[in-house]
């Protein structure tokens, strides 16, 4: 057997190399043992051409003090494989936290809001005043090249005891849009929930829609159905949103970060009242795109780029950001007030027929990491929002949304005598090596 001769030294070395090293993240490492779990949604039964648009509440989530570090989620079916876009369209799902009055009982998944006294909306820190701001975790047809991890130190806290309403517990409901597309006569149509595909002229409550409603949300809801080619027969089967978490015991070594969501179809105004100036949000979540008069991608006016500038209403540091466009987008960004780019996306269209690669779907969009403490944002701060889109074709019910994680504080720079802590079990290893 040969011998390996380390200097006594070199341990020593390791940790003055440390000592000058920006290791802030190291403690957090050893201190939080991450943990990952995978969840299923109750069954989603789908024919060819019909569309789930469902809620299910009390589902699913970790339990305890935590702070979550990834969410993500993909449609599979019944033997767990994962289901092509182009055979079911994941329009969107969306992970909300409510509290419920204990012993209330359950909600049946029928009812999509929480209008009861033993309810209430556990909201996000977004700006909309409407569902938008329901939202914690959510993606489109991206879901599965999108990444969402919350960055060391920092985590989304979850289940603080001292944030729960009297008599109440913590819990979570799903919402689950899809769209089966299996033969029918236009895949991206009915994606897009054209309303002449759906044969829809009221939304899901029976008011009239609007002439000019192309189509959206109003038009494909919970057992609406996309037309199909004539004589085509297909069976129903049933498919799952599959989600996986990722998180860890909370503690103090970790920075909590508040999720916000804006939009960019927000219609606001400032209001005034005897408490100052305020600002209401009426976000539409959906807009349309008007087709140009050009026949090519090269054509400079072939382009829709919608703008809205928005009053921050908190201060932080911006930690990540992610992006959500539908099909026919080319980007989205948030500038600051005098045009400096903040955060930027770009979506992943397919190129092929493998699951997470389908060709003309956004199978991903790119994420944003600023480099710590590089973006503050003020209380007060004019940001803008910018979503842009091909416009060689009309496309209906299409999204820009935004999320940010943003942290109150930055990460306290370790001292030496942390350092030489942490290191000591490494160099006490080497030392015996």
């Amino acid at each position: 057997m040969g011998s390996c001769n380390i200097p006594l030294w070199l341990p020593l070395v390791l940790i003055l190399v440390t000592i000058n090293s920006p290791c802030t993240q190291a403690v957090w490492g050893n201190a939080n043992k991450m943990k990952t779990a995978d969840f299923l949604t109750p069954k989603i039964v789908l024919g060819p051409g019909s569309v789930a648009n469902r809620y299910f509440y009390n589902v699913d989530f970790p339990k305890g003090h935590i702070a979550v570090k990834d969410f993500n989620a993909e449609l599979v079916d019944e033997q767990g494989n994962p289901v092509p876009l182009y055979e079911t369209y994941l329009h969107h799902w969306a992970v909300m936290k409510y509290y419920a009055r204990i012993g209330a009982g359950e909600i049946s998944e029928l009812v999509d809001n929480l209008n009861s006294s033993d309810y209430i909306s556990g909201r996000n820190d977004g700006i909309c005043q409407d569902d938008v701001n329901d939202d914690f975790f959510g993606a489109g047809s991206e879901t599965r090249k999108t990444e969402r991890r919350v960055p060391d130190p920092y985590g989304i806290e979850l289940g603080n005891p001292a944030d729960l309403p009297s008599g109440f517990e913590e819990k979570w409901q799903i919402n689950v849009h899809a769209i089966d597309t299996r033969g029918v006569v236009d895949k991206l149509g009915c994606a897009e929930c054209r309303c002449d595909l759906y044969n829809v002229t009221k939304d899901k409550l029976g008011r009239p829609l609007s002439a000019d409603y192309n189509g959206g949300l109003s038009c494909c809801y919970e057992g609406t159905q996309c037309r199909l080619k004539q004589g085509f027969q297909g069976i129903k089967r049933n498919v799952y949103l599959k989600y996986t978490v990722k998180w860890v015991d909370m503690d103090t070594s970790i920075l909590p970060v508040r999720v916000y969501l804006f939009d960019i179809t927000d219609q606001w105004k400032r209001t005034s009242n005897s408490t100052g100036i305020n600002s209401e949000h009426d976000c539409k979540v959906e807009y349309e795109i008007e087709p140009c008069n050009a026949t090519g991608w090269a054509h400079e006016g072939c382009f829709d780029t919608k703008r809205v500038s928005l009053d921050m209403t908190f201060s932080g540091y911006m930690v990540s950001g992610f992006g959500h466009q539908h099909a026919g987008a080319t980007g989205s960004a948030i500038y600051r007030e005098d045009g400096r780019v903040m955060c930027s996306w770009k979506p992943i269209y397919g190129q092929g027929q493998e699951v997470g690669n389908e060709a003309g779907y956004i199978v991903g969009i790119s994420s944003c990491y600023p480099e710590p403490g590089t973006m503050k944002i003020s209380k007060g701060e004019t940001l803008v929002l910018e979503s842009n889109y091909s416009s060689i074709r009309r496309h209906t019910g299409v999204m820009g949304m935004f999320s940010i994680y943003v942290a109150d504080e930055l990460p306290k720079p370790m001292s030496a005598v942390d350092i030489v802590a942490q290191n000591q079990e490494n160099a006490s290893l080497l030392t015996m090596v």
